[in-house]
């Protein structure tokens, strides 16, 4: 087993630290990717990717991007399925969502609002 020097924990404290002030930055939105078994089927897992991309070419940090899991089981019609919150507003509803859409939701509804 390997040892951890001094220089391995000044690099997890600096990390560590970064990823804690990430979490103290006000939300502004949030995406939730509904990634049930249907929806990995019909490709939510890219769909997810696609969302985190345009998050990383944006350089926002103040909308959180989760996933979870199927919105309605009984329903598994039009996955993958994204919900949208922002602010205090309603969240809204996307089904269908490709690649695609997901960069045109982030650009258009989530930053452009």
């Amino acid at each position: 087993m390997a040892k951890v020097t001094v220089d391995d924990l000044k690099r997890i404290k600096e990390q560590t630290a970064a990823e804690m002030a990430l979490r103290q930055i006000p939300e502004t939105a949030r995406i939730t990717v509904h990634i049930g078994d249907c929806g990995l089927a019909a490709g939510a897992r890219d769909v997810l990717k696609a969302f985190m991309k345009a998050m990383a070419a944006s350089d926002r940090r103040d909308i959180r991007i989760l996933a979870a899991d199927c919105l309605d089981p009984e329903n598994c019609a039009n996955e993958p399925k994204v919900t949208v919150k922002i602010g205090d507003g309603a969240p809204v509803l996307f089904e269908n969502v490709t690649p695609e859409k997901a960069e045109e939701i982030f650009t258009s509804h989530v930053v452009g609002g």
